[in-house]
């Protein structure tokens, strides 16, 4: 385990604050952080948040569970608003939900979740039992995950927002999937959000769903950034390239987050993770420069040619 995350656990309670508190190594004070816009609000995201996916599937296990609530006590000092997760998550909800709990930060995160269960009458069901997991007193963001059942979860999500159950409500797809029913989709409902996998390799969306995003005044949240991790393993074993200091690169995460944060499309990329240094290192692509279009250009055919 990494040393500050094993303090952290073995301090309980009184490590959250020490983590949350401590300087971040690579962050410059007073460094502006970015943030995007939500089209159509009032109201901007922090350009980096925190998924959930496997990283906080961890059960019953207390030291775990104290690790990642030191994490997001982490995410939350360094600017981090927004947290993602889902139904089809294991344990992560509840998970998250006891970090939210000791940290009194239930009404101050982004809460970002999904419906994603067949048939759809089952999903208030669902959603009023992730709330609880949540620990929160409402969701900012219900999204239908993967289109499972979307007719009718669309329906649920309309009316909860018109009750105001709910802040914003979108659909999402991962691993490149639909896009073909994903844009229908788009292009026939009023949507706050669309969620989709995108990174410096897989960049299919840059065809059709972000151009169509920035058209219908659709915040875009990211996926698989470093495709669960893979791809920063395979670009690791390479130098980083002299010039992404350029644009306030120290480190892979942030070369790889900053390509995806720079489309003026995106709203949030939502990389997973259940380690301090990890997560440092992917909250300071939200600080220093962001690179422009043929800085971007650049940045792909580098890693492309890897």
């Amino acid at each position: 385990m990494h040393e500050i995350d094993r303090r952290a656990v073995l301090a309980g309670l009184g490590a959250l604050g020490a983590v949350a508190l401590a300087p971040a190594r690579g962050f410059a004070q007073g460094e502006p952080l970015l943030r995007k816009p939500i089209p159509g609000a009032a109201e901007t995201l922090p350009a980096i948040g925190l998924g959930s996916w496997q990283t906080f599937n961890v059960g019953d296990d207390r030291e775990a569970l104290d690790r990642c609530a030191a994490v997001i006590a982490r995410f939350f000092a360094l600017g981090g608003t927004v947290i993602d997760s889902s139904p089809m998550y294991g344990s992560s909800q509840a998970t998250i939900g006891h970090a939210l709990a000791r940290l009194g930060k239930q009404r101050t995160v982004f809460s970002a979740d999904k419906v994603w269960t067949s048939p759809g009458s089952e999903g208030p069901a669902q959603i009023e039992q992730s709330r609880r997991y949540w620990q929160v007193p409402y969701f900012n963001l219900l999204q239908i995950h993967n289109l499972l059942s979307w007719e009718d979860h669309l329906r649920t999500l309309q009316r909860m927002k018109q009750e105001r159950k709910v802040r914003y409500i979108g659909i999402t797809t991962s691993h490149g999937r639909r896009h073909d029913e994903f844009e229908d989709v788009m292009r026939r409902h009023d949507l706050d959000f669309i969620q989709v996998s995108y990174n410096v390799l897989d960049r299919e969306v840059e065809q059709r769903i972000l151009p169509l995003a920035r058209e219908k005044g659709m915040a875009v949240i990211i996926n698989r950034p470093f495709r669960q991790g893979a791809l920063i393993d395979d670009v690791k074993r390479h130098t980083l390239p002299p010039w992404a200091a350029e644009i306030g690169c120290a480190n892979w995460a942030q070369f790889l987050l900053k390509f995806i944060t720079s489309h003026p499309a995106v709203t949030c990329a939502i990389p997973a993770t259940s380690r301090i240094d990890h997560l440092e290192e992917n909250m300071g692509a939200m600080r220093g420069p962001q690179p422009d279009e043929a800085t971007r250009r650049r940045m792909a055919a580098y890693v492309a040619d890897l």
